[in-house]
This record gives structure tokens, sequence and C-alpha cells, in this order.
């Protein structure tokens, strides 16, 4: 069969019509599935048919999004879940033992952070951390108990951009697992797998649902680490449920439409930013001033939705700044279609110590900004005016 453009494949991957011939997908909103007989239920369970069996396991809606996932981000197999936190956490529960030990960027999602930092070593799974600038350094890291190498690109909430081909080369020197968070790019803009990761994890919360509604995550990647990734989720139920699966299959269905807008609005209000007054910084991956632009450009088709800037005048600053925002929304959500201001020092990242924080670029005065699929004009206006 002739290989579809990506958003063909998105609108176009389906499961099979019932005997009603619907054109989308109906719901499948239901706990359990029914067997023709004994042979059948005892053939089922024993793994010697392919079939939906009860729905923390797999369910038609969950395997379609799954499957477009896949095509996506060119993975073999995959998992979906109730929530981006319970993919990462799944992942790493189902491939890691006592005693073994991660390698991940400082540069991450504070849940993510205060999994490796407050939970794991319950179970003694050590962490070691490197500089995003300083892929050199990981090799000094790799310990004989070694598992997994981790980062997230472009990384939440600095948009910091991590070599992606580099960070591959030197798990596979040490037969390593690569995970690639990859929700701030979405897998339209960005396929870790082509670079060399093994596995790929996304919020579905973000820009594959693109308008705030449901949660969700997935697992992409090779099949034999999907196999374990499958096995643990299916005992221990932190499968998505069927209805949002549904949604998250038809909101990919327009992920190509949406990020180009979001990317080029970004674009525009970055470019606002760098010039304004009141402005210190600002980072945005298809920047040129950003330190990372080459490799960005390498690695993404743009830039993506989130902009980071640093207000001048400190805390004080930041909080007026914040309280004179009327158009967009005060959220620690992202990708929504809907524009959305984050301070992380107090929101997202606020379980870091100011240390931690400051170690990683998150400053006093950052503010995150979640471009969304408002006029350009009305988004600059609105924060323009908060700064003010």
């Amino acid at each position: 069969m002739k290989n579809n453009k990506f958003e063909t494949e998105a609108i176009r991957t389906q499961l099979e019509r019932t005997q009603f011939l619907e054109h989308s997908v109906p719901m499948y909103l239901t706990s359990s599935f029914v067997f023709e007989d004994a042979e059948d239920m005892r053939a089922s369970f024993a793994e010697e048919k392919n079939r939906n069996i009860y729905s923390r396991y797999s369910n038609p809606n969950s395997s379609e999004f799954i499957e477009k996932v896949c095509k996506m981000e060119g993975a073999e197999s995959g998992f979906a879940f109730a929530s981006g936190m319970a993919a990462v956490f799944s992942t790493f529960a189902a491939l890691l033992n006592s005693g073994d030990h991660i390698i991940s960027a400082k540069s991450i999602f504070g849940s993510t952070h205060s999994l490796f930092t407050q939970f794991f070593p319950k179970w003694n799974i050590s962490t070691s951390y490197f500089d995003i600038n300083d892929l050199d350094s990981v090799d000094n890291l790799v310990q004989s108990n070694t598992k997994v190498i981790y980062a997230e690109s472009p990384t939440n909430p600095g948009v910091d951009i991590l070599d992606l081909e580099a960070l591959a080369a030197i798990a596979r020197k040490h037969n390593l697992i690569l995970i690639i968070d990859n929700c701030f790019a979405s897998p339209y803009l960005q396929q870790p797998i082509k670079f060399g990761a093994d596995l790929v994890i996304h919020s579905g919360t973000k820009l594959m649902d693109g308008q705030g509604r449901v949660l969700a995550g997935i697992t992409v990647g090779s099949s034999e680490l999907i196999d374990k990734i499958y096995r643990f989720s299916r005992i221990t139920g932190p499968a998505l449920s069927p209805f949002n699966a549904w949604v998250l299959s038809k909101s990919l269905e327009t992920l190509a439409l949406r990020v180009d807008r979001h990317c080029s609005n970004a674009l525009q209000l970055a470019t606002f930013l760098e010039d304004h007054s009141k402005v210190n910084w600002v980072k945005y991956p298809f920047l040129k001033s950003h330190p990372k632009y080459n490799l960005a450009k390498k690695q993404m088709k743009a830039g993506g939705c989130v902009v980071a800037f640093e207000v001048k005048g400190g805390l004080e600053a930041g909080k007026k700044f914040f309280d004179g925002i009327q158009l967009l929304s005060l959220s620690a959500n992202l990708g929504d279609s809907r524009s959305i201001v984050t301070h992380p020092a107090s929101t997202t990242h606020s379980k870091l110590s100011p240390e931690e924080r400051q170690s990683v670029g998150i400053t006093d005065g950052m503010v995150r900004v979640s471009v969304g699929l408002e006029h350009i004009d009305d988004i600059i206006s609105d924060i323009e005016q908060a700064l003010g």
C-alpha cells in the first residue's frame, strides 16, 4: 500500500467500519468484550488470538489512537495511558529493576524530576543528571547498573534543544535505552526515532488534544520494549479511557493544521518580544538568537508553540505582568487553542529548589507562553499592554 503523507495518515488511519458503515469511527464505551464460546475465551486469554478482552488491556478506540501515533513517529508499537505522567512512570517502572540507574537531562518537567528524586529512590533506583549544554559529560555518568538515558527536546520550560543523534550514539555505545519526551514538538514537528531514540513519550493532553479537554499519555517505540510496558500496564491499570482515545484520534486529524498556526504565531510573538525594552531575553527554537538554532532547524520542522522570556524588574515586575494579562489564560497547561501564560518558578517547577531551578535556567522572572490559535495581533496586544 502507498505510503501517504503525514496529514493523510492522521485522517485516514481508522478502524474497519462496522456493519453500519459509519464514516467516523464510533466510541466503544465498554469495559469488556464477549466471546463466542469457551474455546474462543481460552484462546483469547492465552494470547493465541489477537482480540480485545478488557479495556484495561486494549480497546478499539485506544488501538486506533496508538496506530496513528506509531505511524506519525515511525514506531513499531505503543501503549496509551490516562495521563502524560502515567506514561512516564509506567514506562520506567516496566523497564527498570531495583538497583538500576537513570541518566537524565537536568532540564525536565518538575513532576518527572520529583518522580526521579522522591519516589524511585524508595525502590533503590537512582538518577544522575547532566547539563544539556555538556553532552560530553554523559559518558562519565554511565555506571555498570545504568539502564536508561532520558531527555526532553525541546525542554520544559526553557525550550532548549538537545542533540538527539549525539545522545543516541552514547546510548548505543553503552547498550542503553534512549527515551525522549517529544511533547513540546509533537510528532508533526519532530520524530526522535529517526535520530536513534528507542522510545518516545507524549503527554496527549497538550498539542495532541489541542483544546484543553482530556488527559492522556502515550509511549511508542520498539515492539520489544513496548511489550514489556504493555504487560506492566495491563496489570497495573493506567490505561487511557476509550472516550479520551476517541477524542484524541479525532484531534490528530487536525494536528498539522493547528501546529502550523501555533508555530507561525509563536515565531511572530518571539520576534516581537526580542526587541521589547522591558524584556531581558527571549528563547524560541526558530529564533536565530537561540543558542541551538541550527540544531533545531536540523531536528524540527518548525519551532513549536512555546516561547520563554524574562521580564525586566524581577519578581515584582513579573507579578505585575501576570496581573495585567486580560485576554490570555493564566494556567499551567500548554498546547491549547487558547494562549496560556505560566510562571514556571511558582507553578510547574515550584517543587524544585531555587538552586535547582537556577541550574536549568528557570529564573524568578521567566514567563512561559504557550502560544495559541487566536489572531497574532490580539496575542501581541495583550502581552504588550501587560508589559506596559
